[in-house]
Parts: structure tokens; sequence; C-alpha cells
């Protein structure tokens, strides 16, 4: 699952009128926040920096899991782990966070389009 209905459904219920426009709103945070923190973790890996990868998959792990995107959220919970246990198989989990990243957005799109 790539998006959880019911988080959805949650972030609508916290409009005061107009849910579509909140949530696209909501949306496009994310979209536009979380490559930063993706190029955060690459940068961290570059120069071997484990707390500092860890703490950007903690604040995607957060913003994924706030939006309900299921998979994205899994992906950085990983690397978060693998941030905090040092960095083996820290490359390959960012790179699953990217491919997240592009099928979650994907479906955030075209949410966000209906």
């Amino acid at each position: 699952m790539i998006l959880d209905p019911d988080a959805i459904d949650n972030i609508r219920s916290l409009a005061v009128d107009d849910a579509q426009g909140f949530l696209r709103e909501i949306i496009g945070i994310f979209l536009t926040d979380t490559p930063s923190r993706i190029n955060e973790m690459q940068h961290a890996l570059e120069s071997k920096d484990a707390p500092a990868y860890s703490r950007a998959a903690h604040s995607i792990k957060g913003s994924a899991a706030n939006l309900g995107a299921v998979s994205m959220k899994a992906a950085a919970e990983k690397a978060e782990q693998l941030g905090k246990s040092g960095l083996d198989g820290a490359a390959e989990a960012l790179a699953a966070m990217r491919e997240e990243f592009t099928r979650t957005r994907a479906a955030l799109e075209q949410l966000a389009a209906g």
C-alpha cells in the first residue's frame, strides 16, 4: 500500500472549509521538502555522517507517517535504523527511498489532481 486512505481522510477532516485545497497544500509541502531531505541523506552518506543520515531519514519518516505514505514511511524507518547502527547498507536504503519517493509522488500528485 502506497497511501493509507484513512490518513488522507483524517487530513481532509482537519480542513476548515476547502478539504481538497488543504490536502493539496499538505501534499505540496511533502513533495517540496522530501527531495531536500533525501539530498541531505546523500550528503551525509558521502561524508560518512551517520547521525545526519539518520536525522534526515527520521524527518522523512515523520512526514510520511503524517501524510499516510505507508511505503515511504517504512523505507525511511529502515534508513533511519541503518544510520543509527553505522552506515552499512545505507546506500541501498537511500536508493530504495528514492524509488519509494517516485512511487509516492505519483500517487500523491494523482490524489491532489482529483
